[in-house]
């Protein structure tokens, strides 16, 4: 139990939580914020509360003492409450749609999946209906993103706890495409980049599950590994008229920029760009998305990887478009807001990245229905990403249960 303090205590940086109030009868957006001016004060006077739950160590200011109280000036009318009210209203209209929208996202992202393994499966028994399929799906995708004045990468929350490699190349496919956009690719190859995307791992059917799945693998098992590439390319070979740009991404996703990649040792430019570009969305969901969820990365810790340990591999023009396509603070990381919350980012946009979406952490509220803040409607910002590992437990399986990391992207027009 919180302690109580009564509202003439309180000051700007006080922490304070309004459980007992119905949230539609409230003029604030959260239940729980900390204050951060005097009006807020203000409408707590006018809402006729006497006292408020605190918490300590969420306030960077203790209530004022019983001393130093000064009369409050409570001169708010209610229609300046009612005023903020309707306000509230509108914007939880907006996040109605909003919410609306994520679940949408979650139907297309599941559809497609859906449709990549039925592909994937298909492509030894009936490799150029498989082809035609997935030249479908990718044209979908493809078709909306182009002309798209700005991209929103929604973070999708899967009802499956181990998705398997169709969801790996779904992945590797928004990515792609998205990093593709950003890097101004014609309507051609982005087609072509997101087919190669899809096929990418094809050639890992014929390698063990205890080899993929062992992430200390031993040299001949590595090499087993690495072998993945050839079978590849000797199954995109049955496909009658695959293009060349495709079956370089197959051939050289594992090519590195540096040069200390597989199978060739192709350096720098010698790699296929598009290549160079499934190369960053692979490595990317790999991080956020191992067999092993434990050794998971957050989407910043990711990024943080790939940009100051990693960035040897990858082409660093292309690094660098990722880094700002995928956002700044990429859905699916945990966050501290200067008002004191803490949630999670599920939906960047590219208009305005320093503002996504946010799913709130809040106790009081069920999971099915926490809190959405899109910080452009708010004062509030962004502080600081933080690590799952060093938050409460309960926080984290409210925000995250599932703990992947899986995006969908669509373009506003």
């Amino acid at each position: 139990m919180k302690p109580r303090v009564t509202v003439d205590r309180l000051q700007p940086g006080v922490f304070i939580a309004l459980d007992e109030v119905r949230w539609l009868d409230h003029p604030f957006l959260l239940n729980r914020f900390r204050l951060s001016n005097e009006e807020q004060i203000r409408v707590l006077h006018g809402l006729g509360l006497e006292s408020v739950e605190w918490d300590p160590e969420r306030s960077t200011a203790e209530p004022l003492p019983e001393a130093q109280i000064v009369e409050a000036e409570v001169d708010f009318s209610a229609s300046v409450i009612d005023s903020m009210l309707d306000i509230k209203r509108s914007r939880s209209e907006r996040v109605r749609l909003q919410r609306e929208g994520l679940a949408r996202c979650e139907r297309l992202f599941e559809q497609e999946a859906t449709s990549v393994g039925e592909i994937l499966r298909d492509l030894n028994s009936r490799p150029n209906d498989a082809c035609g399929r997935a030249k479908s799906t990718v044209g979908r995708l493809v078709g909306g993103l182009l002309d798209a004045e700005s991209v929103a990468v929604h973070l999708v929350n899967l009802k499956v706890r181990e998705p398997g490699p169709a969801h790996h190349a779904m992945n590797v496919v928004v990515l792609s495409l998205l990093l593709g956009k950003a890097a101004r690719l014609s309507e051609e190859e982005m087609r072509w980049l997101g087919l190669g995307a899809m096929f990418h791992d094809i050639g890992k059917q014929d390698v063990p599950a205890r080899v993929l799945r062992n992430a200390q693998r031993p040299p001949a098992e590595e090499q087993f590994y690495q072998a993945h590439v050839g079978y590849g390319i000797k199954h995109a070979a049955a496909i009658n008229d695959l293009p060349v740009a495709v079956k370089n991404i197959i051939a050289c996703h594992h090519e590195r920029w540096d040069g200390e990649g597989f199978p060739n040792r192709l350096a720098a430019t010698k790699i296929p760009r598009l290549a160079r570009i499934a190369a960053i969305a692979n490595r990317y969901d790999n991080l956020c998305n191992p067999f092993d969820l434990k050794q998971a990365k957050t989407p910043a810790e990711a990024q943080a990887a790939m940009f100051k340990q990693e960035s040897s591999r990858y082409d660093p023009e292309l690094l660098a478009l990722f880094i700002k396509a995928i956002g700044v603070y990429p859905p699916g990381s945990f966050v501290a807001l200067s008002d004191g919350s803490i949630g999670l980012v599920v939906e960047s946009n590219s208009a305005d990245l320093l503002r996504p979406l946010i799913m709130l952490h809040d106790p009081g509220v069920p999971r099915n229905e926490a809190l959405l803040l899109d910080l452009r409607d708010t004062d509030s910002t962004i502080e600081a990403t933080l690590s799952p590992a060093k938050l409460p437990v309960e926080v984290v399986e409210y925000l995250a249960p599932r703990g992947r990391i899986d995006y969908y992207v669509d373009g506003a027009r």
